[in-house]
């Protein structure tokens, strides 16, 4: 599988928006990197960020999604054209199945600090999915799906024991309901539009692959 290996900090600048925080609310050092200079990177940068054509408005918001959710534009491209072949806000349709990633489930539970140690976790198989070993990142869970911590070592340290010191304190997403005792998480539902990312206009993504 392919991976992005590219300065993740310019990639902020350039495309004006802010780094995901960490799960227990600290400030990440891309947070501290993109704030430190809040400009676009390359030599003309600190003029300012330039007027975008038409086609760079549609062009930044895909690619705003691709940073965000840590995906490659063929993974983006495959989520638009099953979003397609539902009825409805084809824009709603396809931001739903980005926060029905198990990798951004993990993070939305505050189990990893960002969506990019969720992955790595994941392919550890630390976690079971239904009973089950998985390793998949980009799997679609549905309503029904429960997710458990596979390793008892992870309760005790890593980036998993410390999200579980907080995640009684966390705002969860209505479609997934923790389990405290039995440290598993039930997915109830699908989610809404009030538990999608926000900051990102659908209907340019939409424009842009209906090009």
């Amino acid at each position: 599988m392919s991976k992005d290996l590219s300065p993740k900090a310019k990639k902020y600048r350039r495309l004006m928006i802010k780094p995901e925080a960490n799960s227990d609310g600290s400030i990440s050092s891309l947070t501290k990197a993109v704030t430190k200079r809040s400009y676009p990177p390359g030599v003309h940068g600190p003029k300012g960020h330039p007027r975008l054509t038409d086609f760079g408005l549609h062009l930044r918001e895909k690619q705003k999604i691709c940073l965000i959710y840590g995906i490659m534009e063929r993974q983006l491209k495959k989520y638009f054209k099953q979003a397609m072949r539902h009825k409805g806000n084809t824009g709603l349709k396809l931001m739903e199945f980005l926060e029905r990633r198990l990798d951004n489930v993990i993070y939305r539970l505050g189990l990893a600090q960002s969506r990019r140690q969720a992955r790595q976790l994941i392919n550890h198989h630390l976690f079971l999915l239904n009973g089950k070993k998985h390793n998949i990142p980009s799997y679609l869970v549905k309503s029904g799906d429960v997710i458990e911590i596979r390793k008892e070592k992870s309760l005790q340290k890593g980036p998993i024991a410390d999200g579980l010191k907080i995640i009684s304190k966390r705002e969860l997403p209505d479609w997934l309901i923790w389990d405290e005792k039995q440290k598993k998480v039930q997915v109830t539902a699908l989610p809404a539009e009030k538990d999608l990312e926000q900051g990102i206009d659908t209907r340019l993504v939409v424009e842009y692959y209906s090009r």
